[in-house]
């Protein structure tokens, strides 16, 4: 968990800057960035088979990389919120 959150923590350090260059707009797109329904439902499926521990290794190595995308994305829209935020003054 530790190593997760300084993952993250410089994520975010690396994408503030660039996040900030954005146009609002593109940061308002980021922010509300969602994931289409089929690969939502794909990720739901893994994500019970995961709590079932039914997971073959490929799917377990798929619903990995689904978990790294998320928090690249969360991050990537935290930073844009927070943008948008000081925008807004």
């Amino acid at each position: 968990m530790i190593l997760f959150m300084k993952t993250i923590t410089a994520l975010h350090r690396v994408l503030e800057p660039i996040l900030r260059s954005l146009p609002p707009e593109a940061a308002r797109q980021i922010a509300r960035a969602r994931a289409d329904d089929e690969l939502q439902q794909r990720v739901e499926e893994l994500a019970w088979k995961a709590n079932e521990g039914t997971l073959s290794p490929e799917e377990r190595s798929e619903y990995e990389a689904y978990v790294d995308a998320g928090d690249i994305v969360a991050t990537l829209q935290a930073v844009a919120r927070k943008t948008l935020q000081t925008v807004a003054g």
